[in-house]
């Protein structure tokens, strides 16, 4: 049977992201975002729910979103569910968290002469043809949209 774990998140931070290092020196930033979900109820009343989803990035791509992001930016992520499970120290009861791992993001809302914001993937999740990254580790201009949206539904 084929398995498939892919999200894509856009929303607004809750908290500038923290950093850690692992012991190897691996960068980890973790920080949340909030999702808006706006919709008309039955009796035509304007109804509002927000999803509040934990993140973490790994490597350069981390240390890029410390640098850049702070706590009520917009922000786009593609990355996968990962589900955590853990006995508590105290208690000693079972919890559990489902988090979305960072594999691959976009800023939105900067002040790019085309409205749209810069996108950032690791260099193992690049298609042969993407540009190498600028030398200077300052995330890459996201490419223009397509002239027609091919989408099937």
């Amino acid at each position: 049977m084929a398995n498939f774990n892919k999200v894509i998140l856009a929303g607004n931070l809750t908290r500038d992201p923290e950093m850690k290092y692992t012991p190897k020196g691996t960068a980890i930033a973790s920080f949340g975002m909030a999702i808006n979900r706006k919709w008309k109820s039955e009796t035509g009343e304007m109804r509002e729910e927000v999803t509040f989803v934990d993140i973490d990035a790994f490597g350069k791509q981390a240390e890029v979103v410390a640098q850049y992001m702070k706590k009520g930016n917009p922000f786009l992520v593609e990355g996968r569910l990962k589900f955590d499970q853990w006995e508590d120290k105290n208690t000693h009861q079972k919890q559990s968290k489902l988090r979305v791992v960072l594999e691959g993001f976009s800023f939105l809302g900067s002040k790019t002469s085309d409205g749209g914001g810069t996108a950032f993937q690791p260099k193992s999740t690049k298609p042969p043809s993407a540009p190498a990254a600028a030398p200077s580790g300052a995330p890459e201009a996201e490419p223009p949209p397509p002239e027609e949206d091919d989408v099937p539904f």
